[in-house]
């Protein structure tokens, strides 16, 4: 489900007076045009500095990723932006995280960001999946994308995912890639968030090959068999059909649905 974004000053005046209590007098807040999960994501100049702040209201469906992206922060220190404070007064629960100043990475071929992509890429596939988390099982995520449940056990694995490789969600700061917007943090085969950034260098460019090429830079993606990747492959593919089928008018959908249709069908030769 699409969430509608609200601006900093929408909010209640003692939701706001309770975040100022973490942050110091707030000046001034730019409400983020990206991203789709948070009712609130806003950049707040504060007496204590610049604080990137999301939030969704206590009983918004999915009000439980508010609680997920706290937990895994510490496990992805130095990828994902410092955690800060975190605030619920009843009706809202906010999170207030480190500001990053970066730029949505590049993916287009010769792109300098690439082999910073790579670089986050291996740092997180060495992540293992902290067991006093409570995370999504990729198997789970993908068994409606599956022909077999055989086939959705091959994706299994214990390390910690991010699946969303969109431009907007690596930045891209001092000659370095860091992930942002954790919310829906995945236990699954390390290989599996190189595969899902395949998708996306297609979308912006690259032929499969090249594009599986720049994921075989990752020392998890040789640990992949060629069937789990398979599998994968036709999975994304049938993931973003449904995507953009959904939204036939929204370009990047039907882009991302090509690309995986793409990659899916050069697995199968």
């Amino acid at each position: 489900m699409v969430t509608t974004r609200m601006h900093w000053d929408d909010l209640p005046t003692a939701t706001r007076n309770a975040a100022a209590a973490h942050t110091g007098t707030i000046y001034g807040a730019s409400t983020s045009t990206k991203g789709r999960n948070s009712e609130i994501a806003a950049t707040l100049d504060t007496s204590t500095g610049h604080v990137f702040v999301k939030g969704l209201r206590c009983d918004h469906p999915r009000a439980w990723t508010q609680q997920r992206e706290a937990a895994i922060n510490p496990y992805v220190a130095g990828l994902a932006p410092r955690l800060l404070w975190s605030l619920t007064d009843g009706d809202w629960h906010l999170l207030g995280f480190e500001h990053i100043d970066g730029r949505p990475a590049d993916y287009a071929p010769g792109s300098v960001d690439l082999p910073l992509v790579v670089a986050a890429l291996i740092t997180l596939s060495a992540v293992r999946a902290p067991a006093g988390v409570e995370l999504k099982q990729i198997e789970q995520r993908f068994a409606a994308y599956t022909d077999h449940p055989d086939d959705a056990a091959l994706l299994r694995g214990d390390t910690v995912l991010h699946t969303d490789w969109t431009p907007d969600n690596v930045l891209i700061i001092d000659n370095a890639a860091r992930v942002v917007d954790w919310a829906w943090p995945t236990r699954g085969a390390a290989w599996i968030d190189a595969a899902c950034w395949v998708v996306w260098l297609i979308a912006t460019g690259h032929a499969p090959t090249d594009a599986e090429q720049w994921a075989a830079k990752t020392p998890a993606w040789s640990t992949a068999p060629a069937r789990a990747l398979n599998v994968f492959a036709t999975a994304q593919q049938r993931l973003w059909r449904g995507i953009a089928d959904e939204a036939p008018d929204t370009p990047w959908k039907r882009s991302l649905a090509h690309a995986a249709h793409r990659w899916a069908t050069h697995r199968q030769r």
